[in-house]
């Protein structure tokens, strides 16, 4: 899969909020995340993100 900021995407997990997609905010050795729901931000290193990443829902 090929990330790129804005991309909109479902992860295997639910956050604790209730949703299951995250808009990246950051590529790079680690990801910038941020909840579509309740606009929380994590830092993941890539293979966490790539290992648990559905789908990509929205490209930017």
């Amino acid at each position: 899969m090929e990330f790129e900021v804005g991309n909109i995407i479902k992860m295997k997990k639910q956050h604790p909020c209730g949703s299951f997609e995250w808009e990246i905010m950051r590529v790079g050795a680690d990801f910038r995340l941020k909840c579509c729901l309740c606009g929380h931000q994590v830092m993941l290193d890539r293979k966490k993100v790539e290992k648990n990443t559905k789908e990509i829902i929205k490209n930017a």
